[in-house]
């Protein structure tokens, strides 16, 4: 599983939704579901405006769970 750590990320750099919306120039509501949400699909063109307006790489805001075997479905 994939998860974003969208939230993690921006209390590391006190920054709140609305301030990451308006800097990434991603809607506040996308922003919100993506923190709500962390398991949610997101774009990689949002994924490289969040890291761009976080200041960090790409990478940072994805964690990486292998699925157990019973998981898969």
């Amino acid at each position: 599983m994939i998860r974003l750590r969208i939230k993690e990320v921006m209390q590391q750099k006190q920054m709140s939704q609305g301030l990451l919306s308006r800097k990434s120039n991603v809607d506040v509501n996308n922003v919100r579901r993506l923190v709500r949400d962390p398991s949610k699909t997101v774009t990689t063109d949002t994924l490289n405006r969040l890291a761009n307006a976080l200041e960090v790489h790409v990478c940072e805001l994805l964690e990486y769970t292998p699925d157990l075997p019973g998981d898969l479905f």
